[in-house]
């Protein structure tokens, strides 16, 4: 099912290489947020609720 998302890279991703990705489609479609690091998309996937994800997206402004 990964290689059928399409990622989208985080805005805030421009800070020196610290990149992450999410698929917000899948996230509209199913509730589930999944996250990658950008430098490796072949790597593990973070699943999280949106609860979580708010949380995560909430953190990096403030601690960016």
């Amino acid at each position: 099912m990964t290689d059928s998302l399409r990622w989208t890279k985080s805005s805030y991703s421009d800070n020196g290489g610290q990149c992450i990705e999410w698929a917000p489609e899948h996230a509209a479609a199913t509730g589930e947020f999944k996250i990658r690091d950008s430098k490796d998309p072949h790597g593990p996937i973070l699943a999280l609720t949106r609860e979580a994800f708010a949380g995560l997206v909430e953190f990096a402004r403030h601690h960016g």
